[in-house]
């Protein structure tokens, strides 16, 4: 049974930084690409960053060059970085998997099987 469980989240001013983590099991870990996703209250779902199962990343332009996605293989763990943070990243952040590549569409949450419980960030100003 595939389980994701993401930590890390919490409450930081404008500026500051955050590490989440979503520890996974119960599926061949190298084979799966994973991503982290975020909702606002009253917004839909929006892909964050993703992390193909060959390697490469996709980074939404609305956290390019503040975000990073990384992985772990021998803590079965993905990583996102979060640095410079804003009040409008405020969220519910989760991490997603699926089996096999992503392609173009790396950020499409209906793309992604698995969903853990999410990790809340608040940024204040």
């Amino acid at each position: 049974q595939v389980q994701l469980v993401e930590s890390g989240g919490g409450s930081v001013q404008a500026g500051g930084s955050l590490r989440l983590s979503c520890a996974a099991s119960g599926y061949t870990y190298s084979s799966f690409s994973m991503g982290w996703f975020r909702q606002a209250p009253g917004k839909e779902r929006e892909g964050v960053a993703a992390l193909d199962s060959d390697g490469d990343t996709i980074v939404a332009d609305t956290v390019k060059g503040r975000f990073t996605i990384s992985k772990d293989n021998a803590k079965i763990t993905l990583y996102l970085q979060m640095n410079s943070l804003k009040p409008e990243d405020t969220a519910m952040y989760s991490c997603a998997a699926r089996p096999g590549l992503l392609g173009a569409r790396g950020l499409d949450p209906a793309l992604y099987r698995y969903w853990g419980q999410g990790t809340q960030v608040t940024v204040s100003s």
